[in-house]
C-alpha cells in the first residue's frame, strides 16, 4: 500500500506515539475508577484516544492517489519564531508578569503567519491579556504576577 498524503499517514503516526507514550508513562500511578479518578485516569484516557484518532488518521493517508506526491518545503523560519516565542513567553512570565509575557509570546510569534496584520494582532493581544487576566489571575487565582515586579507593590 502506498501513501497517498504524507501530512496525514506521519500526522497519524505522531498522534500514535504521543498517545503510546501518555499511557505508558501513566502505568506508574494509580488508575483509580471512572467515579473516583487516579493520577493515572486522565493521561491513560488521553493517550488511548490519540492512538485510536492517530490509527485513524494514518490509515486516511494510506491508498492509492492518482496525484503526484508533493511535499512543501518546511518552514523553518515559523518554526523558529513560534519556538522562540514560546522560550520568551518562559522567561519573562516570572519577573515581567502575564501582561509583558502574553505580550511577546503574541508579538514574537504572529508574524510566522502567512496572514499577518498588525490590526489583528493589536486585537488579539488585548483580548487574550484580558481572557488571561480573568481566567488566570481572578478565575483560578494562579500564583504569578500579573503586572512587572518594578511596577508590582
Amino acid at each position: 500500500m502506498q501513501i497517498k498524503n504524507y501530512r496525514d499517514f506521519w500526522a497519524g503516526i505522531l498522534f500514535m506515539a504521543f498517545g503510546l507514550a501518555f499511557v505508558l508513562y501513566a502505568r506508574d500511578y494509580s488508575m483509580g475508577t471512572a467515579a473516583k479518578m487516579g493520577p493515572a485516569y486522565f493521561p491513560t484516557m488521553l493517550g488511548g484516544l490519540l492512538v485510536v484518532l492517530g490509527g485513524v488518521i494514518t490509515l486516511l493517508g494510506l491508498g492509492r492517489s492518482d496525484k503526484p506526491v508533493t511535499v512543501d518545503p518546511t518552514g523553518w523560519r515559523e518554526i523558529g519564531l513560534i519556538l522562540l516565542a514560546v522560550i520568551a513567553f518562559g522567561i519573562a512570565l516570572p519577573t515581567m508578569g502575564i501582561i509583558v509575557a502574553i505580550a511577546l509570546l503574541i508579538w514574537i510569534a504572529s508574524p510566522a503567519s502567512h496572514e499577518f496584520k498588525v490590526r489583528d494582532t493589536l486585537i488579539a493581544t488585548i483580548v487574550l491579556m484580558a481572557l488571561s487576566y480573568f481566567v488566570f489571575v481572578k478565575g483560578l487565582e494562579l500564583q504569578f504576577p500579573f503586572l512587572p515586579k518594578f511596577l508590582d507593590r
